[in-house]
């Protein structure tokens, strides 16, 4: 998937072709749509008779002599397809903008829909920010498109043949100055409309800079402070603004021809045309109402072609939206289920055995994060994997629950193999402490029950005490209802990690996958943790990334690992009596702790 450009710089595409993502999801709706094409045509059939109505009020109801009766009803007619246009304008909107809102909100929830069944893998090569965008910069334009810009095209398209059907009918003589007029008033809305709109995008993208700017340097205030650097910030933003107002004084400028130009052209086309018409009105060839409705009719041909060129562009700006989120709803996962996955045994037991994995990460392909790993660990034993930054200790979880698949190698959950299984009941399996705890934007409930949405009051406040959690828990203003904010913005760091440890408790899993899950906590509470976290891995198949000492004593194994392979295995005394890597690690790490 390419990387997005900014929303304020988004490429067109080529052709209209991506729409056909647009109309699929709009198909499902077809009362909505022929409700819409309705009232379509009838508010272009009534803006086309406005000006009929108008030669007819001119010649019948301003003739000398008329009675107020008939005055009257001339009058009453137009009277009449005033409020038809008002009704049929009225229910084109609300249909034609429902269909916007609602495929935009189909199509939200297909893309997210997708993107929950891609690997982590997709997102390596794809920021989430830009994803974000799509679902939000992307699906706004698709809604214009929906909402709006289609509805003009076709009320236009409707307006302008409708339009030059009745003037060929209404005075033949007219049209042809008609057809060297239009153009006339055409091009230079095109020409300076297009310089209008690629500045208006470059003020836009300048705009950004200045925001970009000013959160940039309101963000690092503290170093821009303590560097004595005001002066050069206060400079640098003083540049962005002057650039800001270059760009906006050539886009005036522009606009200002354009606004000139096209007064001019219009009025002086009104004017020429006006002026033919008067010579064959004294001539006797046409009535005044005829001349009116010619020169109210050609105006609306005229803005009805011009807007059809205006949103043409808009158009193509929709479909390549609908193109970059067409891909998104196109993508498909890296890790899927086979077609006929085989079951995991029941009970489950927790095996787990790695067997000469060799592992390269999507972003790194020329850097191999595991070499030939084997690593067996039986049922209910508790492994701890230590080793420097990069070794490849996150990696091992991460396969375990086949977020990935090795490149060469199998892995095995109770026999089965990973790939022969379904991720999700791989998954099912499992419960993960990570090392940074992520929470989400809810109560500490929904937190808490994230993984097994069924748990009841009781097992919830088990899981709470069990992971040291229980006491601020009924502290909160709410208690469990109480909402955490953005990542449990509400939280200090260690209860964020005692919830998420409560978290994994309330999962009761066979396998506990734990990521330094106590580097968070102070002294006090990492004691009362690493007591629960003991009473949680009897039984349970335990893998530990771990630098605290606590963790690592209490293993029932210790495997080393280094640049992807496993260079010692054992219990802690005997490792740290080898004098190998494991002994410099404890005496880096862990003489402190032992002190």
């Amino acid at each position: 998937m390419a990387r997005r450009p900014t929303p304020s710089s988004v490429e067109p595409a080529r052709t209209l072709g991506p729409l056909v993502v647009i109309w699929r999801t709009a198909a499902r709706y077809p009362w909505h749509i022929a409700a819409a094409l309705l009232a379509l045509l009838v508010t272009s059939a009534a803006t086309l008779a406005i000006p009929s109505g108008f030669r007819l009020v001119i010649d019948r109801g301003f003739a000398a002599g008329t009675n107020p009766d008939e005055i009257a009803r001339w009058f009453r007619y137009l009277l009449l397809i005033v409020l038809v246009l008002a009704a049929g304008t009225a229910c084109r909107y609300y249909f034609v903008s429902w269909l916007g809102e609602r495929v935009v909100a189909d199509i939200r929830r297909a893309v997210q829909a997708n993107l929950l069944r891609l690997s982590p893998g997709f997102f390596e090569v794809n920021r989430p920010s830009e994803i974000a965008s799509r679902l939000t910069a992307d699906t706004a334009q698709i809604e214009t498109v929906v909402g709006t810009t289609l509805s003009i095209a076709l009320r236009n398209a409707i307006t302008a043949v409708g339009g030059i059907v009745y003037l060929s009918f209404l005075a033949p003589q007219l049209v042809l100055m008609l057809g060297i007029a239009v153009p006339a008033v055409l091009v230079p809305i095109v020409v300076f409309g297009r310089r209008v709109r690629s500045l208006s995008r470059e003020s836009q993208d300048r705009v950004a800079d200045v925001g970009s700017r000013v959160s940039e340097v309101l963000g690092a205030m503290k170093i821009v402070q303590g560097f004595n650097q005001e002066e050069r910030e206060a400079e640098r933003f003083g540049d962005t603004v002057e650039a800001t107002f270059a760009t906006a004084k050539r886009r005036v400028m522009v606009r200002a021809l354009l606004t000139a130009v096209t007064i001019g052209v219009i009025f002086g086309a009104i004017t020429l045309l006006m002026w033919r018409g008067a010579i064959l009105v004294a001539a006797g060839e046409l009535s005044g109402g005829t001349i009116a409705a010619f020169v109210l009719t050609g105006a609306l041909v005229a803005g009805a072609l011009g807007a059809l060129t205006e949103v043409y562009g808009d158009l193509l700006r929709g479909a390549g939206a609908a193109s970059r989120l067409g891909e998104l709803l196109a993508e498909q996962p890296d890790i899927a289920p086979p077609a006929r996955p085989l079951a995991l045994p029941v009970p489950a037991r927790g095996a787990l055995a790695f067997q000469g994995v060799t592992f390269r990460y999507p972003t790194r392909p020329d850097a191999p994060t595991l070499h030939g790993f084997s690593l067996a660990v039986e049922p209910g034993e508790t492994v701890a994997l230590v080793g420097p930054s990069g070794a490849g200790k996150s990696t091992v979880f991460q396969l375990a629950m086949r977020f990935y698949d090795p490149q060469a190698g199998t892995i095995r959950l109770d026999g089965v193999p990973l790939v022969q299984a379904d991720p999700a009941e791989v998954r099912r399996r499992m419960a993960l402490v990570p090392q940074e705890p992520t929470l989400f934007a809810a109560s500490a409930r929904d937190n808490l029950r994230y993984g097994n949405p069924d748990a009841s009051e009781e097992a919830i406040w088990d899981a709470a005490r069990a992971a040291n959690a229980e006491d601020f828990l009924h502290a909160l203003p709410e208690g469990l209802d109480t909402f955490l904010g953005e990542s449990g913005a509400r939280l200090s760091g260690g209860q964020r990690q005692r919830l998420a440890i409560a978290r994994a408790v309330l999962r009761d899993a066979p396998i506990l996958l734990l990521d330094e899950a106590t580097s968070a906590l102070d002294a006090e509470s990492e004691r009362a943790v690493q007591q629960a976290l003991e009473r949680l891995m009897q039984g349970r198949t335990t893998l530990v990334i771990a630098h605290r000492l606590a963790t690592v004593r209490a293993a029932d194994r210790i495997v080393v690992l280094d640049q992807g392979r496993i260079v010692e295995e054992g219990d802690h005394a005997r490792l740290a009596a080898s004098g190998g890597l494991y002994a410099r690690l404890a005496a880096l790490q862990f003489d402190d702790a032992a002190a």
